[in-house]
């Protein structure tokens, strides 16, 4: 009697459109006209450390309206005779905003400009100091926000409920349409690449995106299935405000309290070499909402090892106000996290800018 082997599974596109991400609250409660003008959308960031106020590089406090972190940095760089690899920064901001956040450049061996010269508009230096280190990618604490959310046709009391349900719960911690490129064009040259088979390149930003659509993906089933607020056996929780993680065997009382206090997270992979480090009911909720996508798995294996991301974001020092149609709101996001993903459980943004 001959044995036949396990179909496999269809490949399938893992790319979910950001819109058509499920929602964790029941869905937007009215629709409003975000970043009328870069005004309407403020950040600030926070970065959790004191500068030394001493060493070889300035530490610059800027302000940016209508312009992208790297292209600053550029022309930081340029006013101090430097190399653009000798200027830092913690994270990239929105273009279309009004943005405040750190940026050192090393001066060692050169004189330090006289940064009030910086001739760039929608740019301003606020602060100058000095710092013993360079600033790296991910080292701040997290982003101040201020978003203004115009014509809102949300009713106060559905708003205010929704916000106090934020405030205790969070929001899913989906990565934004800023990390997928222009009209996607990352997630494009990742499929290309990881549907090819073998050992693919993928640059930094498309190897970035193909993580973060699988990311995603993970994510989308654990709020369809109602489990992204809470820690599942076999779970790696990721502690708040860290990249640390452990293993939860067993979801006792304490893991239970610990999650309804935002004090620990349910995690989903980056994936990569090790993948899914998780075990149990986790694993297997993570290997289903990836069936299909095993070249994505496979090619992703063989350039990366595996990182987990938490799945939710805590929403802390949620604040609001309303001037007639218009509705302020305020908080505060840790390093990682994005505004739209908070967002999108609020309000249909029907007129965003690009």
């Amino acid at each position: 009697m001959s044995q036949t082997t396990p179909a496999e599974p269809p490949p399938v596109d893992p790319w979910i459109p950001f819109d058509a991400l499920p929602f964790a609250h029941g869905g937007p409660v009215g629709e409003a006209v975000s970043r009328a003008s870069p005004e309407d959308f403020e950040v600030e960031e926070i970065l959790g450390w004191v500068p030394d106020g001493d060493g070889g590089h300035a530490m610059l406090w800027v302000e940016k309206r209508g312009a992208n972190t790297e292209w600053v940095a550029g022309r930081l760089a340029a006013l101090a005779g430097a190399r653009s690899v000798d200027v830092g920064f913690a994270g990239l901001k929105d273009r279309h905003a009004v943005t405040r956040q750190w940026f050192t450049v090393d001066l060692r061996g050169r004189p330090e400009p006289d940064w009030s010269a910086l001739d760039v508009e929608g740019v301003r230096v606020l602060e100058a100091t000095r710092t013993r280190r360079k600033l790296r990618r991910g080292s701040l604490r997290g982003n101040r926000f201020r978003i203004v959310l115009r014509r809102c046709t949300a009713s106060p009391a559905a708003m205010a409920d929704r916000l106090d349900a934020l405030a205790a719960l969070g929001a899913p911690s989906y990565f934004g349409p800023q990390r997928f490129g222009r009209d996607g064009a990352n997630v494009d040259a990742a499929r290309a690449a990881l549907t090819r088979g073998g050992r693919p390149r993928l640059r930094a930003m498309v190897l970035s995106a193909a993580r973060s659509v699988l990311f995603n993906r993970v994510l989308a089933a654990r709020v369809a299935a109602g489990t992204w607020a809470r820690v599942l056996p076999g779970e790696r929780a990721v502690l708040d405000g860290s990249r640390s993680h452990f293993a939860v065997e067993t979801v006792d009382a304490d893991i239970v309290a610990r999650v309804a206090a935002a004090d620990v997270h349910p995690s989903g992979p980056l994936w990569g070499a090790g993948a899914p480090s998780s075990t149990a009911e986790a694993a297997a909720a993570e290997r289903a909402a990836l069936t299909g996508c095993e070249c994505w798995c496979a090619g992703l294996e063989a350039v990366s090892a595996e990182e987990r991301r938490a799945l939710r974001v805590s929403v802390r020092d949620l604040d609001h106000a309303w001037s007639g149609p218009d509705l302020t709101l305020a908080f505060s996001l840790g390093a990682g996290a994005y505004a739209t993903a908070v967002l999108r459980e609020i309000v249909r943004d029907v007129e965003a800018a690009p």
